[in-house]
């Protein structure tokens, strides 16, 4: 690792640090998610937050989601963690706290993608896991012996991690319910980014460990930020099988093919699962294929949903829109597709070329790429690509169509009367998201520089727009 000493930090009058730990939310998305009823808090935060000793540091954690930065008050050490459509909104941040006099600290997802960049808008870079990385890190900056990069060498183990601190999340007591069981996924779909950031294949944690995490929290209803619940099935039975004394409320997210298991769906609702997240993303398997996603079995959609209803579990599926096969009459198939099958909820995208994933790769060498802006790359507001088969003005406006259509009173209703499971809270849910559509949708923002991107799509210190 080449790495070098930074300088010491700046002393305020206590004698613990101050340190300052932020969940980034980006306005734009932030329009998207401010009213939804079921956004539960982000973990990484409040996990890190339990590796520091308090001794040494004094700890805040804001989450942008319903809090505002305090950019007017002094910090020995900001810590930020940074994906990819956020990446832009978090270097404006970083530089306005280091113009403060504040050490700033990025890692995250678009940090292990893209260490060079971020390097240049802090003091200190974490570039993969940091279990490991972190623990030395907080050590060595209260020594005023930081470095300036810190690289996961190897897949760190998931056993004897510390609780998250949920008690620092503020004014979110519905939704601050959040643990992690598993790392990882066993698929390789182009567009996902998780075998880039992972080391290791899928890793699991200690079962009795994560029923201690989960006996902390307050809340009876929770979310597993896994990529994929169902990935190991003995763990899966292991862990399910003692998470039914607990009597709690749950949802996680899962792939379609695990759920033919009916051993695994019943355990799950005993266990108290009442949601799972599935990522669909398409209901055509030319689609499927092309984005190297085949496992997922089409023709068995129906059979598959029809018996998670079965045993009393909602569907939230992930939906994408703009793969190289979809046409115009793809948002019209797709809301068939899910009102016949009576999905309770979607989650819908647009295809966001992440870099470092194949997609990326494929789209930056054929020129596809439109923007070199990584606040475009969010699947939400913006199209960052040209579609193979429409326009990208006509993509966004069918994506919003699709969920101004999905969430409209007659679908809600359709999908209800299809799904029959878990009615009032299917349809709060579906309330939910139909209250946070906006009312005025904006045209898509889709630049008219076309053409690829810089090979350096973001300068350092730039500050183009306010916070």
């Amino acid at each position: 690792m080449n790495a070098t000493t930074s300088n010491p930090p700046r002393a305020l009058s206590s004698e613990r640090k101050h340190l300052l730990l932020v969940t980034p939310e980006n306005p734009e998305i932030h329009q998207v998610r401010r009213r939804q009823l079921n956004n539960f808090t982000q973990l990484t935060m409040p996990y890190l937050a339990g590796f520091v000793d308090e001794t040494r540091y004094q700890i805040e954690l804001v989450d942008e989601y319903n809090q505002r930065i305090p950019h007017g008050r002094a910090f020995d050490l900001v810590a930020i963690t940074v994906n990819t459509p956020n990446a832009p909104h978090c270097y404006r941040m970083a530089a306005r706290f280091r113009a403060g006099g504040a050490r700033v600290a990025l890692g995250g997802p678009h940090a292990t993608l893209r260490p060079d960049e971020a390097a240049r808008h802090c003091d200190h870079l974490f570039v993969g896991e940091a279990e490991e990385t972190w623990p030395r890190f907080l050590d060595e900056f209260d020594r005023g012996c930081a470095r300036s990069r810190y690289d996961c060498e190897r897949p760190p183990s998931l056993e004897g991690l510390p609780i998250p601190r949920r008690d620092l999340i503020r004014r979110r007591p519905f939704t601050k319910g959040a643990v992690f069981a598993t790392r990882g996924c066993p698929y390789r779909c182009s567009y996902c980014n998780l075998k880039q950031i992972y080391q290791g294949g899928f890793r699991t944690r200690p079962v009795t460990e994560v029923i201690a995490d989960i006996q902390t929290m307050t809340n009876r209803h929770f979310v597993f930020w896994d990529d994929n619940f169902f990935g190991d099935r003995d763990y899966a039975i292991d862990l399910m099988t003692a998470l039914k004394p607990l009597r709690r409320r749950w949802a996680a997210q899962v792939s379609i093919d695990r759920c033919a298991d009916e051993g695994l769906l019943r355990l799950a609702r005993e266990a108290g699962c009442v949601y799972l997240f599935i990522g669909l993303e398409s209901f055509s398997a030319e689609s499927l294929a092309s984005v190297n996603k085949s496992f997922n079995p089409v023709t068995r959609y129906a059979d598959l949903i029809r018996l998670i209803h079965r045993h009393g579990i909602c569907v939230q599926a992930g939906v994408i829109f703009g793969f190289d096969t979809d046409s115009l009459d793809v948002f019209d198939r797709a809301l068939r597709a899910c009102e016949s099958l009576g999905i309770d909820g979607v989650t819908a995208s647009v295809l966001t070329p992440l870099p470092g994933t194949p997609v990326y790769e494929e789209m930056k060498r054929d020129g596809r790429l439109i923007t070199d802006d990584w606040s475009w790359f969010d699947g939400k507001t913006r199209v960052a690509f040209r579609p193979a088969r429409m326009t990208a003005d006509e993509l966004f406006s069918g994506y919003q169509r699709f969920r101004r259509q999905f969430y409209s009173p007659r679908s809600i209703l359709k999908r209800i009367a299809v799904s029959r499971t878990n009615l009032i809270h299917n349809l709060l849910v579906n309330l939910g998201y139909r209250w946070s559509l906006p009312t005025n949708p904006r045209a898509s923002r889709v630049s008219r520089q076309y053409g690829p991107p810089a090979a350096d799509p973001v300068q350092p210190c730039s500050l183009p727009r306010a916070v």
